[in-house]
C-alpha cells in the first residue's frame, strides 16, 4: 500500500470528533475567522497543525502560538518550502483560495486531500451532540433566510444557530459547549464547491434550499456553468425536503437533478398561487400547502403581507426569503402558528433595505447588502419612483440588463465606484434620458456626502433614494457594512444641516463573513 493510501485510508476513519485524529498533520491556509476556527478545531483534535497565510492578525498569531499551532507567513503564490518540508497528509483551504491557487495545486499533484471547513465541521459535528443541518445558499437572500429559519426554529423551543457564510464559523457551533438542535448554515459557492457529494466528508441535511442563481462571482468560477454547479451541490443527499425557487427554473432543474436520500420532498416556493406540496400567496395571505394531509383541496395561513409591512418585511424578495424560510423549518415540525408569532418580532440586518430616513416626502434606504445585479434588482423592484445610487467592484458580472429593465422606475441615478465605465455605458445606451450624476473617485473619503448631495437636489416627493450599488464595495470602503455605515451618517448629516463628510462611528464589531455568493 502506498503511502498516499495508507493517508486516505485513515482520512476515511475521520468521521467523528472522537475518532483518532492524534498527530495529523494539518496544513490550514489562511488566517481569518475561518482559518482561524479550522486551525483552533484540528489542534483540539490533537492534530499537527502549520497554518500558512500571506498575512496574520498578531493577535491571531499570539493565540495560535499558545495552542501548538506553527504559523507562516508567506506568499502563496508558489509553495513554500516549509510546506513541502511539512508533508501535510491534510490541506484545509479557507473559502475564497481559488483552485489553481500554487498550493492546491500542489497538493492536488501529490495526491494530498483537500477540504473546506464545511467538511471538517461536519465530520466532527458529534463533539457535544451531532445537531441536525438545514442548509442555506442562493445568488441573494441567503443570510436573510438563514436567520429566519434559525429564529424560526428557537420559537419553537429548539436551540438552533445561524452559522456558515452569515460570519460565525460551522466549527465555533459545532465546538460549542451548550450544544444545539439544529444548525442552519448558509454556502457560500466557494464552500460549496469544495464539498464532496458522496463519501466520508458528504453532508446529510435534514433540508436545503437554493433561492435563486444569477451569474455571480464568475471571475472565481471561471463560468456561468461552474457557478451554477456548486451552487446545485447544496441538495445532494438531503433527507426531507429540497426547496427550490418556482419563478426560478435553474433551482427546479438542480433539485430534478440531485441524488437525494430515499422519501425526500421537492417543495416550491413563490410569489404567485401554490400548487400541492408548494409554498406561495393568495390573495395576500402567505399559504403553505406542503405540509399537510389535505393538500391537495386545502392550505394552512401562516401570514399576510399587511402584516409583514409594519417590520419592512413587506418587499417582494423578502416575502420570498420568509416563504423558503417557512418551508424549511415546516420540514424541521415547526407549527404555523409558531412561524406567524415569531415574524411579528423579526428584524433585518442592517443595511438590508433598510429605510434610514423619511423627510420632505423622500424615502432613504440603505441596501449596500445588494452587492451584485441580482440583488439590485429586487431592492429596485420594491420602490415605484427611484434616484439609485450605484457602482463599485463589478466582479465580471453583466450590468447591462439590469439597467436596461429598470430604466421607467428611475429619477436619475448616481454613479459610485473607481471603475465606472460599464455602468456609464449601460446607460447611455439605455437611459439617455434619466439625468446621470457620477462621483469622482479620487477622495474616497467624501464619495458617499457627494452621492447623497447629488440625490437630495434631483429627488422629489414621493420618491426612493435607494443605496443598492449592484456591486461589492471593497474599491473604496472596507466592506458594505462600511459603506452602508457611511450612507446613513451621510444621509443624516445633510438632513441635519451638518458639514458634509462620510467619516461614520466606526463599529470594532462589525466584521464581514467570508466571500459570498
Amino acid at each position: 500500500m502506498s503511502e498516499s493510501d495508507a493517508a486516505g485510508g485513515r482520512l476515511d476513519s475521520l468521521t467523528s470528533w472522537h475518532a483518532e485524529w492524534s498527530g495529523l498533520r494539518v496544513l490550514v491556509l489562511g488566517a481569518g475567522v475561518t482559518g482561524f476556527a479550522v486551525a483552533d478545531t484540528l489542534a483540539e483534535l490533537g492534530a499537527e497543525v502549520l497554518l500558512a497565510a500571506t498575512g496574520v492578525d498578531d493577535d491571531r498569531a499570539r493565540i495560535l502560538d499558545v495552542i501548538g499551532v506553527r504559523v507562516l507567513r508567506h506568499p502563496l503564490d508558489a509553495v513554500p518550502e516549509e510546506v513541502a518540508a511539512f508533508a501535510p497528509e491534510l490541506v484545509v483551504a479557507s473559502p475564497g483560495f481559488h483552485p489553481d491557487n500554487a498550493v492546491l495545486e500542489w497538493a492536488a499533484a501529490t495526491g494530498v486531500p483537500v477540504w473546506g471547513d464545511i467538511e471538517l465541521a461536519w465530520r466532527v459535528r458529534d463533539k457535544v451532540n451531532a445537531a441536525e443541518w438545514i442548509l442555506v445558499t442562493g445568488t441573494n437572500g441567503k443570510t436573510t433566510t438563514t436567520q429566519l429559519a434559525a429564529t424560526l426554529l428557537a420559537a419553537n423551543g429548539l436551540r438552533a444557530a445561524p452559522c456558515g457564510n452569515i460570519g460565525v464559523p460551522v466549527l465555533d457551533a459545532v465546538r460549542d459547549p451548550g450544544g444545539f438542535d439544529v444548525l442552519v448554515v448558509e454556502l457560500s459557492s466557494y464552500q460549496l464547491h469544495a464539498l464532496p457529494i458522496e463519501g466520508a466528508g458528504a453532508l446529510h441535511s435534514l433540508a436545503s434550499v437554493c433561492l435563486n442563481v444569477a451569474d455571480d462571482h464568475l471571475d472565481w468560477h471561471g463560468s456561468a456553468d461552474a457557478y451554477r454547479a456548486a451552487k446545485a451541490k447544496v441538495y445532494a443527499n438531503t433527507r426531507v425536503a429540497c426547496v427550490y425557487n418556482r419563478a426560478d427554473d435553474a433551482t427546479r432543474r438542480m433539485v430534478e437533478e440531485a441524488e437525494v436520500e430515499d422519501g425526500a420532498r421537492a417543495i416550491g416556493f413563490g410569489l404567485d398561487t401554490p400548487g400541492p406540496s408548494d409554498f406561495g400567496v393568495v390573495e395576500g395571505i402567505l399559504c403553505d400547502r406542503a405540509f399537510l394531509e389535505d393538500r391537495h383541496s386545502t392550505a394552512l395561513e401562516i401570514i399576510t403581507v399587511d402584516e409583514l409591512e409594519p417590520r419592512g418585511l413587506g418587499a417582494p424578495h423578502i416575502v420570498a426569503n420568509i416563504l423558503a424560510a417557512s418551508a424549511l423549518v415546516r420540514a424541521a415540525g415547526v407549527p404555523v402558528g409558531v412561524i406567524h408569532d415569531a415574524l411579528g418580532e423579526f428584524s433585518l440586518d442592517a443595511h438590508r433595505i433598510q429605510t434610514v430616513a423619511v423627510s420632505g416626502g423622500i424615502r432613504w434606504v440603505d441596501d449596500s447588502k445588494a452587492t451584485n445585479p441580482h440583488a439590485a434588482e429586487a431592492s429596485l423592484k420594491a420602490y415605484p419612483r427611484v434616484v439609485w445610487i450605484v457602482g463599485g467592484l463589478l466582479k465580471g458580472v453583466d450590468v447591462d440588463g439590469l439597467v436596461a429593465a429598470h430604466v421607467g422606475r428611475l429619477r436619475a441615478a448616481v454613479v459610485i465606484g473607481v471603475d465606472r465605465s460599464a455602468l456609464v455605458d449601460a446607460f447611455a445606451r439605455h437611459a439617455s434620458d434619466v439625468p446621470l450624476f457620477e462621483v469622482d473617485a479620487d477622495d474616497t473619503g467624501t464619495v458617499m456626502a457627494r452621492a447623497v448631495a447629488f440625490a437630495e437636489a434631483i429627488a422629489q416627493d414621493g420618491d426612493t433614494v435607494l443605496l443598492a450599488p449592484a456591486a461589492a464595495s471593497m474599491d473604496q470602503f472596507a466592506d458594505y457594512a462600511d459603506r452602508g455605515r457611511r450612507f446613513q451618517h451621510a444621509v443624516r448629516a445633510r438632513l441635519e444641516g451638518e458639514a458634509d463628510g462620510d467619516s461614520a462611528p466606526h463599529d470594532p464589531t462589525a466584521t464581514e463573513p467570508d466571500p459570498r455568493g
